[in-house]
């Protein structure tokens, strides 16, 4: 398993303060706040982004934090600490621009909290990136390659977003994230649907 380099660990830290702060200290009004609501009243531009550090209870932060290490680590090794941030930003900013899309044509009234978009961003460059690597997930515990990992994920989470649209889980914010990590490789790589760099 990797190390942990600055910004993965950063990002972890950051994250288990904010649940203990969300839980312990302020409350509802903390999701009220930094939740990313649907476009309407209590839609702030904000929410765009720190949506992704609030979590909804200690098994959806422990999931999140270890996806992040198992898969962030060792892309923020490779590319460096710059790029690494552009690549888990653009992420989770393409997750939420999903969710508040898919809210708005569901109408659904619920917020969006967690760092899953940022995560399956992540999994879908390590997938392309290290597409031979062994991977053995806790859920089932089968080992697989990573390519294998990363298709099976992602057609679970469209397969869940269209048969639970409006459900507690936001299937196609993971999806955006996924479709936001995708871009930015392509974009890196100067490939279609972006010029040559």
């Amino acid at each position: 398993m990797p190390s942990l380099p600055p910004i993965t660990q950063a990002l972890i830290l950051i994250n288990v303060a904010v649940f203990c702060l969300d839980q312990i200290l302020f409350g509802p009004w903390f999701t009220q706040l930094f939740a990313l609501w649907p476009i309407g009243e209590r839609f702030m531009p904000w929410q765009i982004a720190t949506y992704a550090f609030l979590h909804g209870g200690i098994g959806h932060l422990f999931f999140n934090m270890l996806g992040l290490w198992m898969f962030g680590a060792e892309l923020e090794q490779l590319w460096g600490p710059r790029r690494f941030v552009q690549f888990y930003g653009s992420s989770v900013l393409a997750a939420g621009l999903t969710q508040l899309l898919i809210a708005a044509l569901l109408q659904s009234p619920y917020p969006t909290v967690g760092a899953s978009g940022g995560l399956f961003g992540l999994l879908l460059a390590f997938g392309m990136l290290f597409p031979n690597r062994t991977i053995m997930p806790l859920f089932p515990p089968i080992p697989m390659k990573a390519r294998t990992f990363v298709i099976v994920f992602g057609a679970i989470e469209l397969a869940l977003g269209f048969a639970q649209p409006t459900g507690g889980v936001a299937h196609f914010a993971h999806l955006g994230g996924m479709l936001g990590g995708w871009l930015v490789l392509r974009y890196w790589r100067g490939q279609p649907p972006f010029g040559r760099r």
